[in-house]
């Protein structure tokens, strides 16, 4: 029986494997369900770069109107309030990673059972959703602590806003939080709160017609929410509270922890470590989780991309003895920050550390 095959730098293969790279990267990424393009989207994917040159998107925000309005006496004419608005920028690069493999014309290749080169796009799509996961939350969370910007969407991070932080206990930094100052559902009624007080509120995307916020924890977090069952608390209400409703088949809700308070909780091992506030450094044993609310962070892509996010390349060396294959984007990812304050997220830094 005969079996299509298509080998190393055939034309179709590469258009196939970048397609396949990007459905395996999707799959592997655990924020995908974020991104989408429209502004109901916690990750707004802005398509200008994908359609035309430039290696920059500047982007605006129209605040909300702050007059009093008029009545029969007042004169309209000439009395009008100006528009208020404020711009951001995000800028894409080229990033990329290549691994080394024997062809399969080796005897390396014949000693193991499986398909080295299979297991070098395997290997690249895991190393790509790993990337953009923590490029997104060392943005969302502020943290400044990584200056490389391959771990950063290629673009610049800032530090979370004081209008949009929230510390455990009586602690008003990350470095004065206390074993004491551990991860609870009250901190998620105060950001909730803290989201919907204000001019500026963080505008929650809707969800099967509902309001909803997204709120990632750190894996140590979600412990000490888990087996806190004083009063109120999570072992307390959990079975009435904190189940997902099942009138959505939304994905975000798919691995989701529950839903408390309108926000669905979910967990993840890349929430940076905290950020010492008057040093700079890392604070350990601290964690910042994040509410997200609609456009808290943008994405975008190049037009050279090829037929998916990504653009495969194989190479053969030594006599076609050694390949090399690669993925490459030309993207960009950043937080999104108006008037100098985070529009879509704030962060909740607790004591963090793992369970003895």
């Amino acid at each position: 029986m005969a079996t299509t095959s298509f080998g190393v730098n055939d034309s179709l293969a590469v258009k196939l494997w970048s397609k396949e790279l990007t459905r395996a990267e999707r799959e592997m990424c655990d924020i995908v369900p974020l991104m989408g393009e429209d502004a109901n989207s916690i990750i707004h994917i802005k398509k200008e770069t994908s359609k035309g040159a430039g290696d920059k998107v500047t982007f605006g925000l129209r605040t909300v109107l702050s007059g009093d309005g008029m009545t029969s006496t007042d004169v309209a004419e000439g009395n009008g309030e100006s528009l208020t608005t404020y711009a951001d920028s995000i800028y894409i690069e080229e990033l990329g990673h290549v691994v080394g493999v024997k062809s399969e014309n080796t005897i390396d290749a014949q000693r193991v059972p499986f398909d080295l080169r299979a297991e070098a796009k395997d290997a690249l799509a895991e190393w790509w959703a790993k990337r953009l996961s923590v490029s997104f939350f060392n943005h969302v969370c502020g943290n400044t602590v990584q200056t490389n910007t391959k771990y950063t969407g290629l673009n610049s991070t800032t530090a979370h806003t004081s209008t949009r932080r929230i510390f455990a206990g009586t602690a008003s930094n990350d470095q004065s939080l206390t074993s004491s100052d551990t991860f609870t559902l009250d901190l998620i009624d105060q950001a909730v709160e803290m989201a919907k007080t204000g001019d500026n509120m963080i505008r929650p995307i809707k969800i099967g017609g509902q309001d909803r916020y997204v709120v990632y924890m750190h894996n140590y977090q979600v412990t000490s929410l888990r087996t806190n069952y004083s009063s109120g608390q999570w072992g307390d209400i959990q079975k009435a509270a904190l189940m997902a409703s099942n009138d959505t088949k939304h994905p975000i809700y798919s691995g989701a922890l529950g839903v408390y308070n309108g926000c669905v909780l979910r967990s993840t091992q890349d929430i940076p470590l905290g950020v010492n506030s008057s040093t700079g450094a890392a604070v350990s044993s601290t964690r910042r989780a994040v509410l997200l609310g609609a456009q808290a962070c943008v994405a975008a892509y190049g037009q050279k991309n090829g037929a998916g996010k990504y653009r495969w390349n194989e190479e053969l060396f030594d006599h076609k003895r050694r390949l090399e294959v690669s993925a490459w984007s030309i993207m960009g990812l950043k937080k999104t920050v108006f008037n100098s304050a985070d529009f879509g997220c704030l962060t909740i830094s607790t004591y963090a550390a793992a369970s003895s």
